[in-house]
């Protein structure tokens, strides 16, 4: 009886998976279909940003990399002349926000 019911149970978180994945799958498409449309693209320039942005590369995470890397180096740059644990402290604090 229980491996029965455990089967069960089995069975029916793999029917619910699929369509959570399906669900963020299909906001994904929304999202970048409404960002390639709003850059205009068109032909193989339209394909290949719809490949990388539905594959998680799209403008939104290019956006956030930018952005990071922009963070990091103005708090580098603000941490000159700091060393060891207040560097560290500094660091962490000006990443965070």
């Amino acid at each position: 009886m229980k491996r029965l019911i455990a089967l069960v149970v089995m069975g029916l978180s793999l029917i619910a998976a699929p369509a959570a994945f399906a669900g963020a799958q299909q906001e994904r498409m929304k999202t970048c279909n409404k960002d390639a449309k709003e850059k205009a693209l068109k032909g193989d320039e339209r394909k290949a940003f719809m490949k990388s942005c539905l594959s998680g590369g799209g403008a939104a995470a290019e956006d956030g990399k930018a952005k990071q890397q922009n963070k990091m180096k103005d708090c580098n740059k603000q941490a000159e002349g700091k060393k060891g644990d207040e560097r560290k402290t500094f660091m962490s604090q000006c990443l965070k926000g």
